[in-house]
């Protein structure tokens, strides 16, 4: 019996925390959560408050550095009620400054920390929360004669929240002059917020009692609170893959593939720029909503209006199947959103839309417009987690080289395809031509050969196998004998 079946854990109130932690914060122990100014340690307290409140708990907030005013003004403009949330302020008051003569004789420790410790007791023993949040337990280290007192006091009163039933969260700003290991030591869990020109993100580096999601989590703060975006960790590979085949509708390029992709399956469409690879991905969608699936196009270098006026002009019916809404086109902002909110948003509209094929524009701008660290991680996790759930994944790899030494991909992301077509510049004559190919494809056979292929006014036209030709993959390629290379 797990600690959810025990009723041992209570929610943190905060979108996607709960599933970094499994399940939510353990009953009656105490956490610390540490971050520098304005990374969010505050607004997480508040959430945590606001959500015992509503299930009708105690709560406590115990603030040592803002006024209760202040706090309940910031929870109200993030939508929080905080009605029914107890507050001990014990911050300093416009006074403090007129009484400071008083420590002219006494130190900050010997006036304040017996009447703190007092006010604190006693609204403790009175209210016997169930929810407390203390920020900052910081400020009790200036309070302290030296860091064996500052360790006993704070040990203590831990202990003595915890024993009067209270689960605690209390906040530090450790820094080089004044770190927090101390304190790390004596929570039960430890949760850090950091904000970097790379983003916000939320880490668990501790969590006794329960297991949770390793790694930094993307973190955001808007105007509703904070929301965490788990880190992607694709769940077991499925044992079987969809076997139905998707024809692309071209009668060339189903020769090519021996029938067409295989459902559930990631195909990278990959070659130089404006040689149609974002056309072909089109086609494929075409014949998806043709059978009545639905697709998703995320795309990260052109507009929708742009991708929909190339189709326009090659006939290809994108704009009647946005309009029929079998066909869903999305444009990524750049530096929006980090890797896991993508992916909280592919999710929410395969969910929302029923979607079973997942197009992406390209992997250079999945890497340039998303923040991260390590990008190609990132896609490869999402990929494999879309595969996992049955989806058909379509990526559109763009190479530098037009022409010169082949190169299938330019990502090194290869080992991840089940399939993988590449699109080719010839030139041939003097003329500049197309040729498509097929380099891998795990769940059954395809032609070897390449074949030519035009985008023309109306559509896709892929000709026969190219035999006649050596030295394609070079883009210079010389004749054997002549032979006729038009597209049928």
């Amino acid at each position: 019996m797990n600690l959810d079946d025990l009723g041992l854990r209570i929610g943190s109130g905060i979108d996607g925390l709960d599933e970094v932690l499994c399940g939510g914060f353990i009953k009656d122990r105490a956490y610390l959560v540490r971050g520098g100014p304005g990374t969010g340690k505050t607004m997480l307290g508040l959430h945590f408050l606001a959500a015992g409140a509503r299930q009708g708990e105690r709560c406590l907030f115990i603030t040592l550095a803002e006024p209760e005013k202040q706090l309940r003004q910031n929870g109200s403009a993030l939508g929080l009620d905080l009605e029914r949330v107890s507050f001990l302020d014990l911050s300093p008051t416009p006074e403090f400054f007129a009484e400071s003569g008083s420590y002219d004789i006494f130190s900050p420790a010997e006036v304040d920390l017996e009447p703190i410790t007092r006010r604190i007791v006693g609204e403790i023993e009175a209210l016997r929360p169930q929810r407390v949040f203390l920020d900052a337990m910081t400020q009790f280290r200036y309070l302290a004669a030296e860091p064996f007192h500052f360790f006993k006091q704070v040990l203590s009163f831990l202990r003595f929240l915890v024993g009067q039933g209270a689960t605690v969260l209390f906040t530090s700003e450790g820094s080089p002059t004044a770190p927090d290991e101390d304190l790390q030591f004596m929570a039960d869990g430890v949760i850090t917020l950091a904000a970097t020109p790379q983003g916000r993100s939320l880490n668990v580096a501790k969590f006794r009692g329960s297991g949770f999601r390793d790694g930094w989590h993307a973190l955001r703060l808007g105007d509703t609170g904070m929301t965490i975006f788990p880190r992607l960790v694709p769940d077991q590979p499925r044992d079987e893959i969809a076997g139905e085949i998707q024809s692309l509708g071209v009668p060339g390029l189903d020769e090519l593939l021996h029938g067409g992709i295989e459902r559930g399956t990631v195909t990278i469409i990959s070659g130089p720029s404006g040689v149609g690879k974002t056309t072909l991905c089109l086609q494929l969608l075409k014949e998806v909503a043709a059978r009545r699936g639905h697709g998703i196009v995320y795309t990260f270098d052109e507009s929708v209006e742009m991708i929909l006026r190339r189709c326009d002009a090659i006939s290809l019916p994108v704009r009647s199947l946005v309009g029929q809404g079998t066909l869903q086109l999305q444009q990524i902002e750049p530096l929006r959103f980090s890797p896991a909110e993508f992916y909280r948003q592919v999710v929410r509209d395969i969910e929302n839309q029923g979607a079973r094929t997942v197009m992406i524009d390209s992997i250079a701008g999945f890497r340039l417009s998303l923040s991260g660290d390590d990008l190609v991680s990132d896609l490869h996790a999402l990929c494999r987690d879309l595969r996992n759930r049955g989806m058909t994944v379509l990526l559109v790899d763009e190479v530098e080289s037009i022409t010169g030494d082949f190169q299938a991909t330019e990502t090194g992301l290869g080992y991840l395809a089940d399939n993988i077509v590449f699109l080719r510049y010839l030139e041939v004559r003097g003329e500049l031509r197309k040729a498509i190919g097929v380099l891998k494809k795990r769940l059954g056979d395809f032609e070897k050969t390449l074949r030519e292929i035009e985008i023309t006014a109306d559509g896709i036209k892929v000709g026969k196998p190219l035999t006649d030709l050596r030295g394609i993959l070079t883009g210079t390629p010389e004749w054997r004998h002549e032979s006729g290379v038009t597209p049928q």
